[in-house]
């Protein structure tokens, strides 16, 4: 029994590891393709950070230095080391600052930034160059700086090292960016990534190898379908998707937890959709229930249902045996505890309509009997009551109330039938009913929204919970 749990053990562990390491390799790849996407953005920092690595990655992205930017920085260049040897007056010198002028013009004129989309470094250098000279023009300042006299009045070693400084790296950052066939700018990522895809093809592959021993009924493609987010490895185009798979596998791996996650968007998605589907669900109902009213056909159908011959299942009529049953409870359970209620309102009915005659208020004017009144009036309300609910209690125990009384129910279902099909009476009806649901729909369904689904989502996983306990 021991060697066996060892064994598997092992095995989960190693699988665990292979787990991680393939994790590892996706979150690697997508670092790769969040770096290639943002290279072109970010590509100034990493010229000025690391040099070495823009002259690498420059190849994939078909990155060479401008002909005219590059050009002028190599005039800048050989003016240094000309005026190093013969100095500022010489005709070498003049030379190469007469190309610098023409080079500083064309700049201005033909924007060669803005193939690499960086007309605003071009700007920066026309504004850094109008406020050091003190000039609104930025062709005139640039005639002026790249002149023997005021390089001389401003000294040669000062001036040098402000271009150095300030315009120099400047026009550094600007590139041309070769446009394939298609339009597009070529693009050849795709040497270092399908490498990454080869591998992830092929670990794809054992799985769903793995899932269709495992499963002996699931189909090649149901068992690709199995692990369907792992496809997204494997484009080579929408790369920013590969997130997906990546966050599952680390998941997967036990490298990051996302089970508080996962159940949050669950409760999210579940509760918007029952908010959804409930108000789907009751506007229909009452729709379809407001335009039968409007068509007449929920009237019909409850007086046809009174009027047609009643069809028993069970030997039972259940509206009868109800209406029987409230009687039955009004009669011996509830109207016993509410007779006293009902003697006092009677009572006072009584003397009210009494104290309006004259005779009875100089009756109870008379020495000696003043009180007699009330109490008779008390007694004779007290008797009137006791015989009618004994009236009432003998005719629901005789044979024959019982008929008079079923002759009562039919006789009063037909005169209601009766009145009830009157046309005005429908019509009144139907429209008070239409209104009555659109009032509903109006007061309430909007406030479905409102509803707290979240807590009704908690108390479900908490039933959940104590029923798996």
């Amino acid at each position: 029994m021991g060697e066996p749990s060892i064994k598997t053990a092992q095995k989960n562990r190693r699988y665990l590891w292979l787990e991680r390491g393939m994790a590892i390799l996706a979150l690697a790849n997508f670092g790769l393709v969040l770096f290639d996407l943002s290279y072109v953005t970010w590509r100034n920092f990493y010229f000025r950070r690391l040099p070495g690595l823009t002259q690498v990655y420059d190849r994939l992205k078909a990155i060479e230095p401008h002909r005219e930017t590059q050009e002028y920085l190599d005039t800048v260049e050989q003016l240094r080391t000309q005026v190093s040897q013969t100095g500022l007056r010489s005709p070498e010198v003049e030379k190469l600052l007469q190309r610098l002028r023409v080079l500083s013009t064309e700049m201005i004129q033909n924007n060669p930034f803005a193939v690499a989309n960086k007309t605003g470094t071009l700007e920066k250098i026309k504004n850094i160059m109008r406020g050091h000279i003190g000039n609104k023009s930025s062709t005139q300042s640039f005639q002026t700086f790249w002149s023997v006299d005021y390089l001389t009045a401003s000294g040669w070693e000062k001036q040098i090292a402000f271009y150095n400084r300030e315009i120099e790296p400047l026009i550094a950052t600007n590139y041309f960016r070769q446009i394939g066939e298609d339009g597009e700018f070529i693009d050849d990522f795709w040497k270092i990534d399908i490498w990454f895809i080869i591998i992830f093809l092929i670990d794809f592959l054992a799985r769903t190898y793995g899932i269709h021993r495992s499963h002996k009924n699931l189909t090649w493609r149901e068992a690709m379908l199995w692990r369907w987010y792992d496809l997204l490895l494997l484009l080579p185009f929408w790369r920013l998707l590969r997130s997906i798979p990546v966050v599952i596998r680390l998941h997967e791996a036990k490298l990051i937890n996302l089970n508080t996650v996962q159940t949050q968007i669950n409760h999210q998605f579940v509760a918007t959709l029952a908010e959804e589907i409930t108000e789907v669900v009751v506007l229909q109902v009452l729709n379809q229930a407001q335009n039968s009213i409007r068509r007449g056909e929920i009237i019909r159908l409850v007086l046809g249902s009174m009027t047609r011959p009643y069809v028993d299942i069970n030997q039972v009529n259940e509206v009868e045996a109800i209406g029987n049953l409230l009687v039955k409870l009004l009669v011996y359970r509830v109207f016993p505890k509410i007779q006293p209620d009902i003697e006092a309102i009677l009572q006072h009915s009584v003397q009210s309509i009494l104290a309006q005659s004259p005779a009875y208020r100089k009756l109870q004017q008379l020495p000696g009997i003043g009180q007699l009144p009330s109490q008779s009036i008390e007694r004779l309300v007290n008797e009137v009551s006791q015989s009618a609910y004994k009236a009432i209690i003998d005719t629901l125990e005789d044979p024959v109330g019982i008929e008079l009384s079923g002759q009562l129910v039919q006789h009063f279902s037909e005169t209601l039938v009766h009145e009830l099909q009157r046309e005005q009476t429908l019509e009144t009806i139907q429209s008070l009913l239409s209104a009555f649901i659109e009032e509903i729909k109006i007061n309430y369904i909007k406030r479905f929204p409102e509803q707290d689904f979240q807590a009704v989502l908690e108390q479900t996983r908490q039933i959940r919970q104590m029923n798996d306990e």
